[in-house]
């Protein structure tokens, strides 16, 4: 049953109340100096695999009510699940008076005012389901057969999720954003389990998933998996791909917080004080960037903030985001800034944005081109389990996994074991020697968090491989 609010009908039916009514209701209870109201309703189909068979498939439904109460610069914030009409009073109640006991907040400022309606605010919510997969399901099921008469094994899942979001405040804000995000994750091992590969892709419907071309790159890793190669660690010239390089400059991007470079606790600190904004990180013209806008990897045009953190605030809400260069040419152009943080640090206001492009130079080169041109090195699939090891130079550590190879004379020539990496993000970008075509991608790591994605490969001269790894 859905979890979405609802209220009793004379005859004793439930009748629905839509996100919208919620937001307008609890903005007329609150008896403070400002409110905020967030309402979330959202979807989740998925199909699950393993050995060539589809295993399970189901739907899902949630809703929950955020109220942000404001008293003088003291700020209450009250969420809850499926909340049905007749708790509204109280939840709001709640945030009125959390507000009323709180102390000054130092990120207190006036709430946005002055942005225009979202046209599709009065639109009803069209959730997901398994329809979703109409085209793409019965192409898994090819995929599985060809798979089987391959002498592999496919497992997986694939996800599907729209997440509406209506933001409502007392200045007069009604906006409105719709979140669909789908991912699929697909792994191949030999008939005897001790080959594996894995591949992923995001994706905003599943239209665009071709599940055959996956399955083939995965036979063709198992294939270079037949012969195996120890190598013991060192310093390799590596070729990584996009998926890991996503999940390494997300964990930049989300160590990129003024607060935190401001008060020197971060790699992005100016020793002496201040932030490195301006300085030089990458000798390749290197940029990553965020845009709501972007192809493929649309997001919410406006800031959404459940709570304030340190690079967060709730009195932002509704605030415009417009495209940022987070690194532009090779050089520190911003840090995740709120309008408080940006005070302090006399920088442009620049919040975060939920996805994340980098670009090199015109004209790189496909992995498989890169590959072709390398003497010897190797070649990652992903990386896992990272960790930070110093936020002061951001080193992180973790493991490579489902496939590392070595390349020589510009063929894959084998498996080679996996590997414990040591590496800082930062520092990477002043090595890299190349950077390939971008193309949208789905990062191992952090696609729980993070998917909207489009990255390069790149070639490192000297990719720490700290230890051996005996993880498969």
């Amino acid at each position: 049953m859905s979890e979405r609010s609802e209220r009793t009908s004379q005859s004793g039916l439930p009748v629905q109340i839509s996100p919208q009514e919620l937001v307008e209701k609890a903005l007329e209870l609150s008896g403070n100096d400002g409110c905020v109201v967030l309402a979330d309703e959202g979807s989740t189909a998925n199909l699950r695999f393993a050995g060539n068979t589809l295993t399970t498939n189901g739907v899902a439904r949630t809703a929950r009510l955020t109220v942000i109460s404001i008293a003088g610069e003291g700020v209450g914030v009250v969420s809850r699940a499926a909340v049905r009409p007749e708790q509204v009073a109280g939840v709001v109640a709640e945030a009125d008076a959390a507000a009323r006991a709180a102390q000054p907040a130092e990120d207190a400022r006036p709430l946005v005012s002055g942005v225009p309606r979202s046209p599709s605010w009065d639109a009803p919510v069209t959730p997901t389901d398994i329809g979703v997969f109409e085209r793409f399901a019965p192409a898994l099921g090819e995929a599985f057969a060809a798979a089987e008469a391959g002498g592999r094994k496919l497992y997986g899942f694939a996800e599907h999720s729209l997440t509406s979001t209506f933001l409502g405040t007392s200045t007069g804000l009604r906006l409105r954003h719709d979140q669909p995000t789908g991912r699929l994750e697909l792994n191949a091992k030999s008939a005897d389990l001790k080959r594996s590969a894995w591949t992923g892709v995001a994706t905003r419907d599943f239209s665009d998933v071709d599940v055959a071309a996956l399955d083939s790159a995965l036979a063709q890793r198992l294939e270079w998996a037949k012969t195996r190669i120890d190598l013991p660690a060192g310093r390799y010239e590596t070729l990584v791909p996009p998926s890991a390089v996503a999940d390494l400059m997300i964990y930049l991007a989300w160590s990129a917080g003024a607060r935190d470079a401001l008060d020197g606790r971060s790699v992005f600190a100016k020793p002496g004080g201040g932030t490195r904004v301006g300085e030089r990180l990458a000798t390749l013209p290197v940029t990553l960037s965020s845009d709501p806008a972007a192809q493929g990897i649309e997001c919410a045009p406006f800031v959404i903030a459940h709570a304030s953190s340190r690079d967060n605030s709730v009195f932002d809400n509704g605030l415009p985001l417009p495209a940022t260069d987070w690194i532009s040419e090779g050089s520190l152009a911003a840090l995740t800034q709120t309008r408080y943080s940006a005070e302090l640090s006399g920088l442009p206001v620049t919040p975060g944005i939920d996805n994340l492009l980098m670009h090199g130079p015109s004209g790189g080169r496909t992995l498989e081109e890169m590959i072709a041109s390398t003497e010897r090195g190797l070649l990652l699939t992903c990386l896992w389990y990272i960790r930070e090891v110093d936020p002061q130079t951001l080193l992180v550590t973790g493991l490579t996994r489902d496939g590392v190879y070595l390349v020589e004379h510009g063929e894959v020539v084998g498996e080679v074991n996996n590997f414990r990496f040591n590496e800082s993000p930062v520092d990477l970008l002043g090595r890299l020697s190349e950077v390939g075509a971008s193309e949208q991608t789905l990062p191992r790591e952090w696609n729980d968090y993070f998917t909207r994605t489009v990255m390069p490969a790149v070639r490192v001269p000297d990719f720490n491989m700290s230890t051996v790894s005996q993880a498969s």
